[in-house]
């Protein structure tokens, strides 16, 4: 196990009103808030792309004019920064994240690896929302991977299930990807549960030497499985797509403080959080 880990920020997520939370949504906030974060340990910027208009940045855009401009003002304002782009669709159609790849060219895309029906119960007894399939099909996964191949992107594998881990290992089996890089989802009501001996267990079911990070959605109670994967060896991911409170239960006020408060978790773990310059060669 190295010692070394790479801090990767979760900038802005999906769906989350800027009116009612700390999101950033324009290229000038997600680049203020990408430099808090890279100036307290962030060496990756995983980035949502928000809808521009006024009053509407809490539904998504897959606009690759947006996604220029967010990730050109993210560069500038972090030199040597790693961008990592969202593609997530809940249907097939992808061509709005492959077109933003293409005129984007991050480093990393994250590829969602398998299907899940996307669920949450509510404690009444009702849905939080009606359920639907997070439609993830080989076909899809392989033609991400194309244009993966044709800008130099890496492909980060989200898993949001054991069954997915698995099946991530298989994509490298019949050649779809050479160097699987893993980002364990946990938290998301009907995938895998953000449970410290769950994580234990997961680096048996992928490729020896591997990359791989968690992504872990909840509140207060996330901070034990970010210590977990420290110890275990794994990459570490915040920021306030993933959560907005700090190990004690405060509500963060941004990802400057969410990243200040992962890099103290590695740092208390033995872990080393490195520059961009070697993140690059550790990822890329």
């Amino acid at each position: 196990m190295s010692d070394e880990v790479v801090i990767t920020c979760a900038l802005t997520g999906v769906l989350t009103d800027p009116r009612q939370h700390p999101v950033p949504v324009t290229p000038e906030e997600m680049a203020a808030s990408a430099r808090e974060a890279f100036d307290a340990g962030a060496s990756v910027m995983h980035v949502h792309f928000r809808c521009q208009e006024p009053g509407m940045g809490h539904l998504p855009s897959w606009e690759p004019g947006v996604a220029v401009a967010i990730a050109e003002a993210i560069r500038h304002a972090c030199p040597g920064v790693i961008m990592n782009f969202s593609t997530g669709t809940i249907g097939r159609d992808q061509q709005g994240p492959l077109d933003c790849i293409r005129a984007g060219r991050p480093e990393i895309a994250a590829c969602n690896a398998g299907s899940l029906n996307y669920l949450k119960a509510r404690s009444n007894g009702n849905w939080a929302w009606p359920p639907m399939l997070f439609e993830n099909t080989v076909e899809k996964v392989e033609e991400l991977l194309e244009v993966c191949r044709e800008t130099g992107t890496r492909p980060e594998f989200e898993c949001f299930d054991v069954g997915i881990v698995r099946s991530v290992g298989m994509f490298r089996d019949v050649g779809l990807v050479d160097r699987p890089n893993y980002n364990l989802v946990m938290g998301v009501a009907s995938g895998m549960p953000a449970d410290p001996d769950l994580l234990a267990l997961l680096p048996r079911y992928m490729h020896e030497g591997a990359l791989w990070q968690s992504t872990v959605i909840g509140r207060q109670e996330i901070w034990q499985l970010h210590r977990r994967t420290a110890e275990l060896g794994g990459h570490l991911r915040s920021g306030v797509e993933d959560t907005f409170y700090l190990p004690d239960g405060s509500r963060a006020n941004g990802n400057g403080q969410l990243i200040e408060a992962l890099v103290r978790v590695a740092e208390e773990c033995g872990r080393k959080v490195v520059s961009p310059g070697r993140a690059r060669e550790i990822f890329l």
